[in-house]
């Protein structure tokens, strides 16, 4: 009731108070345009004036065309706020903190090339919708919302649902690692599981030792968290080991980051006798590692190697970050972290300090999915379909590009070095022109350096649409190498 904060005084006609209290409110935005006025009768009841008072006052406010009235329906607001504040316009930008400004600039979706309708996109590395196993996702989840719904749809704990992590662990402990004294986090995927350990263990300056080159995502958050990177470099069977030797004795890490299967941007899959050394070096130096375990499950020769947490057995300075999101459901969002059980008790609580937990419904289907023995025909079927696009791709690649080096085992795309000449940002842009996407290499260089080479991601391109991009790039490259 607007009228509930007038108070009547002796000092002017009770007709003029009312309606300057109605200007009042129109003015400060308490009654907007078109908004309804309390009857006559109401307003005389509530103010304990005479009717005709109130109605003097509504007509003069008509008089003067700031009300109007209907016939059986009452009277109501005709203009809207005349107020003369016209507000502030703040320059978000120069708000942000060093955070906020290096997610903004690093922001590939913003900074980068757009996708447009009808262009071959090399861009992406997301895996092909059409694979994915809706019919026995869609059973998981009407089994668990009919056997745990009203449970699920609660809050849960932070560390994550019971079911999934025993899952998870069991899962763990099939690639060879040590559970013993170890336990596992559920994250919304691979980044925020990255995102909680920097922010848990580091503070700006640290420096951590990486790949070279190495994941977008992984540089940008990094250097968003202040972070100083040390690039070492890699050679056809992963990082090099004299290299990271050199490295630590020299920068004194905090960390060391590492991709030791189908390695982002390159593919390299580091081979068994490299991570012994590998973790020879991390032992001898008594170094902590974050071991990315991408795309682990899309091997298309040979077997699988055990990832560098396995090899630690009893030791505890291996934190790995796990996800299935380029083969299963990204859309879920769905990771874990495996660690020491002290380092997970500490995330767990950085965890809930961020958002509480993951969602159980999502977690609670996962598990079922998986249990149910459909996550292993689900590989088996698309590690053929991408295996045999990955040939056709490596086929049609010596077929059309002046490559001088093919990297990469598996997963959903192919690196390329070419001649040294050729700058692929430089060539990005007139592939761009003939519209065809690829990921140039200076995204995945910490100091964003040019290079000459290029990831080309296959997993949601047709064979024509392979072959028609091929081509473009290799004139290009013709063009560009002719033009110079």
């Amino acid at each position: 009731m607007i009228f509930s904060t007038l108070e009547i005084k002796g000092d002017s006609p009770i007709y003029e108070q009312i309606e300057k209290h109605i200007e009042k409110a129109i003015q400060t935005g308490a009654l907007i345009k078109d908004s309804k006025l309390p009857s006559t009768r109401e307003t005389s009841s509530v103010l304990k004036v005479s009717r005709n008072t109130v109605m003097t006052a509504y007509e003069n406010l008509e008089s003067r065309g700031i009300i109007y009235s209907v016939k059986g329906k009452g009277s109501f607001v005709k203009i809207a706020n005349q107020s003369s504040d016209q507000g502030i316009q703040i320059d978000w930008s120069k708000k942000l903190s060093h955070y906020g400004t290096t997610c903004e600039n690093m922001d590939i979706i913003k900074t980068e090339y757009r996708y447009e309708k009808g262009m071959i996109s090399f861009k992406s590395i997301a895996p092909e919708g059409n694979l994915f196993d809706t019919e026995e996702f869609k059973r998981a989840f009407l089994d668990v919302i009919s056997m745990e719904g009203e449970k699920l749809l609660n809050y849960g704990y932070a560390q994550g649902y019971r079911r999934l992590i025993d899952y998870l662990m069991e899962y763990m402990q099939g690639k060879g690692v040590e559970l013993k004294d170890k336990d596992i986090l559920v994250t919304n995927g691979f980044t925020e599981g990255l995102d909680i350990l920097l922010s848990a263990y580091t503070v700006p300056g640290d420096k951590v030792i990486c790949e070279m080159p190495t994941h977008h995502t992984t540089i940008k958050m990094m250097k968003a968290y202040g972070l100083e990177i040390i690039g070492v470099s890699m050679d056809e069977q992963g990082v090099r080991v004299d290299e990271l030797a050199e490295k630590i004795i020299e920068h004194q890490p905090k960390w060391i980051y590492l991709t030791p299967s189908y390695q982002n941007p390159t593919g390299i899959v580091m081979s068994p006798e490299r991570r012994r050394e590998v973790y020879k070096v991390l032992i001898q130096y008594k170094m902590t590692c974050i071991e990315d375990g991408f795309n682990e499950e899309l091997l298309y020769s040979g077997s699988h190697v055990m990832p560098l947490i396995a090899l630690s057995g009893s030791s505890n300075n291996i934190i790995y970050l796990g996800s299935l999101s380029k083969i299963l459901f990204p859309g879920l969002r769905l990771g874990w972290i495996m660690a020491d059980k002290n380092c997970i008790s500490i995330l767990e609580s950085v965890k809930r300090a961020k958002n509480i937990h993951t969602s159980f419904l999502d977690q609670a289907i996962f598990v079922q999915y998986m249990s149910s023995g459909a996550f292993e025909r689900y590989v088996k079927k698309v590690r053929k379909y991408y295996r045999d696009r990955y040939l056709f791709m490596i086929e049609e690649i010596k077929k059309y590009i002046p490559y001088k080096k093919i990297y990469g085992e598996g997963g959903l795309h192919v690196y390329i070095t070419l001649n040294d000449n050729i700058d692929t940002r430089e060539l990005l842009e007139q592939c761009y022109a003939r519209g065809v996407l690829f990921m140039p290499g200076d995204i995945f260089m910490a100091n964003q350096s040019r290079t000459s080479s290029l990831r080309l991601g296959f997993g949601k391109l047709e064979h024509h649409e392979i072959v028609s991009g091929l081509k473009i790039i290799s004139e290009e490259i013709q063009r560009f190498t002719n033009d110079k």
